[in-house]
Formats: C-alpha cells, sequence, structure tokens
C-alpha cells in the first residue's frame, strides 16, 4: 500500500510538471526572470539530474542520465555559468517521462533495503525516493511562479 502511495505521488508531481512546462515558450525557457536565479530549463533539468543523483546514486544502483548533468543542473550551478549548450530542452522532457518509470521498475521491490549514510538522513530506499518526491514538490513551486513572471 505504501508503494503505491509513493509511486502515486512521485507520478503526480512529475506529470503536474510536465503539463506546466509544456506551455513554456521556447523563447522564453532560458530567461531568468527578474528576482530568480535560473531558468525553466535549469529548473527541468536540476529535477531531473537531482532526483536521478538522490534515488540511483545513493541506493547504489546505475546512474540514467548523463554524467554531465549534474555540471548544467546540480545545486549552486546557474545558466550564467555554462561554458557550453547544455542539454537540449526536448531530450530532458523526454527523460523526465520515463524517469518515474525507471525508478518504479528498478526499486519497487527495494523499498525497505538500507542505504549509506547520506545528507538526506535517508535510512532506506523508500525515504530517498520520498524525498525526491518532496523536492519536485518544491521545484513544481518555484516553476510555477517562473512561468507567471514569464507571462
Amino acid at each position: 500500500m505504501r508503494d503505491t502511495f509513493l509511486f502515486g505521488a512521485l507520478d503526480k508531481y512529475r506529470n503536474r510538471l510536465l503539463k506546466l512546462v509544456e506551455g513554456c515558450p521556447e523563447d522564453l525557457r532560458n530567461v531568468v526572470p527578474e528576482g530568480f536565479n535560473n531558468s525553466v530549463h535549469w529548473q527541468i533539468g536540476h529535477v531531473l539530474a537531482v532526483t536521478d543523483r538522490l534515488v540511483f546514486t545513493l541506493s547504489e544502483q546505475a546512474s540514467l542520465v548523463p554524467n554531465n548533468y549534474i555540471s548544467f543542473f546540480g545545486n549552486g550551478t546557474r545558466p550564467a555559468d555554462w561554458q557550453e549548450e547544455p542539454p537540449a530542452w526536448d531530450d530532458i522532457i523526454a527523460q523526465l517521462k520515463e524517469q518515474p518509470a525507471q525508478i518504479r521498475e528498478s526499486l519497487h521491490d527495494k523499498l525497505e533495503v538500507p542505504v549509506k549514510e547520506n545528507m538526506l538522513k535517508a535510512a532506506t530506499i523508500e525515504q530517498l525516493i520520498n524525498s525526491s518526491v518532496m523536492h519536485e514538490a518544491n521545484h513544481l513551486g518555484v516553476i510555477s511562479a517562473m512561468m507567471k513572471v514569464l507571462k
């Protein structure tokens, strides 16, 4: 039952994120609005890369996101510092669509597996996924505010 709730929340927030950003015009995707540090493009890349790090890397599973994503979208990064073109919007969207199913398929039967000590203080894979869902919910709010400012 807990797994149904957990994966349902993951799907719910991811679907909300995808629906919200599908309306972001191409010419505004890389604009950093006044009062924000990053663009919508950065936000979606950040959700993808950090979810991968939180869930797969900390549970000692193989990462499914290219290693260079964290250099573009990791904590403390920002578009103003990019030295080269970031991963393409459409590539990130495609990966965001696939990621919840990949998490479910890889980890559905491992939720109670302990994880090594980590900055989240998560003890199990279930707690890593839950932290990832909360992280995504936070960024969903930021993206929503950004979209209002951009329009």
